[in-house]
């Protein structure tokens, strides 16, 4: 991290071993292998403040945030961190029944478009996690 980094280097270490714990370490070799200053510092961002600062907080657990998480993305319509996090709320312990309920209740508050598209980008990580065990 650079010197002149707004993010705490305490939270940005400690961010990263939450981020691996979470979401793996292949994941987070890939995502960090910042080829730029302005790259290493987004990094930093998300570690330091994302996974350091919030994700680190013990008012609620890491399978509470991951629920939260895959709604918000649904809403948001963002399938690329569905994925992600998917895997990173099955590692927290999430079922894959309850992850899919968790799309269903999407559809009341955020649109049954959302609802079926956050399942839909779910589904490939779900049916190869069910295959493995």
């Amino acid at each position: 991290m650079s010197d002149d980094a707004a993010v705490d280097p305490r939270a940005v270490e400690r961010g990263m071993e939450i981020r691996r714990e979470v979401l793996g370490d292949e994941y987070v070799d890939q995502v960090t292998a910042a080829t730029t200053e302005a790259g290493q510092a987004f990094q930093d961002l998300v570690a330091g403040y994302c996974w350091g600062s919030v994700w680190a907080r013990d008012q609620l657990s890491r399978r509470d945030r991951s629920l939260m998480n895959l709604a918000m993305l649904a809403a948001l319509n963002r399938p690329h961190e569905i994925v992600l996090h998917v895997t990173g709320a099955l590692n927290n312990g999430l079922s894959p029944e309850e992850i899919e309920e968790v799309f269903l209740h999407v559809a009341p508050y955020a649109g049954v478009p959302a609802a079926i598209d956050g399942a839909r980008a779910a589904r490939p990580v779900l049916e190869a996690w069910k295959a493995r065990s």
